[in-house]
C-alpha cells in the first residue's frame, strides 16, 4: 500500500499540486521559488518538492523545524524536466538505496524501487539509421584537399624530409612529415589565427573544408536544424607549443604568460571553437586515445547519428607536434626513425629494414550525416559508414601484446557490430607505423581474422606521410573512402625487404592497383593499448 501511494505522487510530474503555496527554498545553488511547491500532506507521505528546472538528483538543506519531527525521511529522483522529493515515516516509505555526492558529502537518496518498476523497460522500436560520408578535409605533408592528397599518395610520392621548423641538429632524429606551407587564408580569421596553436589551426582549417567539400553553402547552412548538428574532433597531444610557450614565460614571470595558453592546449578546444563559429549546439567534445583517436572519434560521432542525437557530425583528429618537446619526448621513447640522410625512404611498414616511425603532422575531418537527411538535401555521397570497435590490450604502456589478442578482438567486433563477413572485406588501410614490433603483430592479427583471402589487398598511408598520431586515423579514412571512391588502392613504398613471414600477395606492391572494393576497413591503435577498427562500403 505505501509502495502504491507513494508511486501515485510520480505520475504528477511537474503538474500544479491543489492547493499547494509556492515557497521559498534555501539550496546548495540559491533561493528557488514560483516553481517550488508543496503538496497538501497525506496520511503516507508527507509533502511532494517539485522542481521544474533540475535535470539531476538533488538534495536541499529543508528547514531545522521540519527535519526535527520523527521519522521524517527525504527522497530524490529526477524526470527528463522535474526533479521530485517526497517524505514519509519508516514504516511507510518504499525502500530506498543512498549515494554521498563526492561534492558536498550529503546523502543522496536515487529512486526507489516501486519508482522504478514504473518506468519502460525499454525504448520502443525505431527506424534504423544510416550513417554516410558526405565531406571530406584534409591537412596533410602530401596536400591541403582530398584529391591532391590521394593522388599523390597512389603516386607514391612522399611527404618525408628534413625538419625545417626549428634547429634539430643535435637530435639523433632530423626528418618529419612535416608541412612546409600551410595558410588559413580565408578559413580562420588573422586575430585567432596568430594566438592558436597549430594543431587547433589544421583542425578548423580541415573542419570547414570538410564542409565546402560536403555542399554545406552559407545559404545551407541557415536551413540546417543547429540544434542537430554537432562536432568530434579529438587530439592526442593537444596544443603542445602553446602550453611550451606558457612554461617559457613563466620562466621569467606568471604575468608574461599568454592568458589563452590554457584554453587553446587543451584538446576540446579545437571543437568548441569550431562549433562557436559554426553555430552548432549538437553533441560537442573531443576523444584522447593517443594515435587511435581519430577512429575513437569517428566512430562515437557516427553512434550518435544512429541514436537519433544529430543528423550532421563533423569527426576526425589534428595534431601538430613536430617541436623539439614533441620530438624529443619521442626520441626518449626510442620510438623514432633515425634514417636522417634518406628521409623519404625512412617510413617502410613491413620491410626488415625498418628502424622505426616518422612523425607527421596535420588534420582529417569528415562530414558524416544521416542517409535521409542526406539525400533530402541532394549530397552526394562518397560512402557508407558500417561500424567499428575498440578494445585495450590490457598489456603494456607502448607495446603490442605478443599474441595481438587485442587487435583480434576488435576486427572481429567491429565485424560482427557492422554484420559483415570476413569475405566480405578485400582491401585495409592498416595501421602500420614502420615500428618493429608493431607491424608485424597486426598483420599476423590480420592473418588470422581474415585468413588466405585471395581479394584481401592491405596498405599503409603511412609509408608516405608518417604517423600523424591523433590525426593518423581520420586522413587515413579519407585515404580509405578515395580507394572506395576512385577505384585505385595506393602502394606500399620503401617495401623493399619484406619481415619473413609475410605474404606480399597480401600487400599492396610498390605501385597503385585496381581494386574494386567491396568493404574497407581502417585500423588505429595507440599507446596504452588502445585498438580500432572502423569500416566503410560504397554506398548503394
Amino acid at each position: 500500500m505505501a509502495s502504491s501511494t507513494v508511486s501515485s505522487w510520480m505520475i504528477g510530474s511537474c503538474m500544479s499540486v491543489p492547493g499547494a503555496k509556492e515557497h521559498e527554498l534555501h539550496g546548495f545553488f540559491g533561493i528557488y521559488k514560483s516553481k517550488c511547491k508543496w503538496a497538501i500532506p497525506s496520511k503516507t507521505t508527507k509533502g511532494v518538492f517539485i522542481n521544474s528546472k533540475s535535470n539531476n538528483p538533488l538534495t536541499f538543506p529543508i528547514s531545522s523545524s521540519f527535519l526535527s519531527q520523527p521519522n521524517r525521511t527525504i527522497t530524490g529522483f529526477s524526470s527528463s524536466n522535474s526533479c521530485f522529493l517526497f517524505t514519509g515515516s519508516a514504516a511507510t516509505r518504499p525502500p530506498t538505496k543512498t549515494i554521498s555526492s563526492p561534492q558536498t558529502g550529503e546523502v543522496m537518496a536515487i529512486a526507489s524501487q516501486s519508482a522504478m518498476e514504473a518506468a519502460p523497460k525499454k525504448k520502443p522500436p525505431t527506424k534504423e539509421r544510416r550513417v554516410v560520408v558526405t565531406g571530406m578535409g584534409v591537412t596533410t605533408p602530401v596536400g591541403h584537399d582530398p584529391h591532391t592528397f590521394y593522388e599523390n599518395l597512389l603516386e607514391g610520392v612522399s611527404g618525408i624530409s628534413e625538419i625545417e621548423a626549428f634547429d634539430c641538429s643535435q637530435y639523433p632524429t632530423r626528418i618529419a612529415g612535416e608541412i612546409k606551407s600551410f595558410s588559413t587564408d580565408g578559413w580562420i580569421v588573422p586575430k585567432l589565427s596568430k594566438r592558436m596553436d597549430k594543431f587547433m589551426l589544421y583542425m578548423l582549417t580541415a573542419g570547414k573544408k570538410a564542409l565546402s567539400d560536403g555542399g554545406i553553402t552559407e545559404d545551407m547552412m541557415n536551413e540546417l536544424d543547429k540544434r542537430r548538428c554537432g562536432v568530434l574532433i579529438g587530439s592526442a597531444m593537444g596544443g603542445m607549443k602553446v602550453f611550451n610557450d606558457a612554461i617559457e614565460a613563466l620562466r621569467v614571470s606568471y604575468r608574461k604568460m599568454n592568458p589563452f595558453c590554457v584554453p587553446f592546449a587543451t584538446t576540446n578546444m579545437g571543437s568548441a571553437m569550431l562549433a562557436m563559429d559554426l553555430g552548432w549546439m549538437g553533441p560537442n567534445y573531443s576523444i584522447s586515445t593517443a594515435c587511435a583517436t581519430s577512429n575513437f572519434c569517428i566512430l562515437n560521432a557516427a553512434n550518435h547519428i544512429i541514436r537519433g542525437e544529430a543528423d550532421l557530425m563533423l569527426c576526425g583528429g589534428s595534431d601538430a607536434a613536430i617541436i623539439p618537446i614533441g620530438l624529443g619526448g619521442f626520441v626518449a621513447c626510442r620510438a623514432l626513425s633515425q634514417r636522417n640522410t634518406d628521409p623519404s625512404r625512412a617510413s617502410r611498414p613491413w620491410d626488415s629494414n625498418r628502424d622505426g616511425f616518422v612523425m607527421g603532422e596535420g588534420a582529417g575531418v569528415l562530414l558524416l550525416e544521416e542517409l535521409e537527411h542526406a539525400k533530402q538535401r541532394g549530397a552526394t555521397i562518397y560512402a557508407e559508414f558500417l561500424g567499428g570497435s575498440f578494445t585495450c590490450d590490457a598489456y603494456h604502456m607502448t607495446e603490442p601484446h605478443p599474441e595481438g589478442t587485442g587487435v583480434i578482438l576488435c576486427v572481429e567486433k567491429a565485424l560482427a557490430q557492422s554484420g559483415v563477413t570476413t569475405e566480405d572485406v578485400n582491401y585495409i588501410n592498416a595501421h602500420a607505423t614502420s615500428t618493429p614490433a608493431g607491424d608485424l603483430k597486426e598483420y599476423q592479427a590480420l592473418v588470422h581474422c581474415f585468413g588466405q583471402n585471395p581479394e584481401l589487398r592491405v596498405n599503409s598511408t603511412k609509408s608516405m606521410i608518417g604517423h600523424l598520431l591523433g590525426a593518423a586515423g581520420a586522413v587515413e579514412a579519407v585515404a580509405t573512402i578515395q580507394a572506395i571512391r576512385t577505384g585505385w588502392v595506393h602502394p606500399n613504398i620503401n617495401l623493399e625487404n619484406p619481415d619473413e613471414g609475410v605474404d606480399t600477395n597480401i600487400l599492396v606492391g610498390p605501385k597503385k592497383e585496381r581494386l574494386d572494393i567491396k568493404v574497407a576497413l581502417s585500423n588505429s591503435f595507440g599507446f596504452g593499448g588502445h585498438n580500432s577498427s572502423i569500416l566503410f562500403a560504397p554506398y548503394k
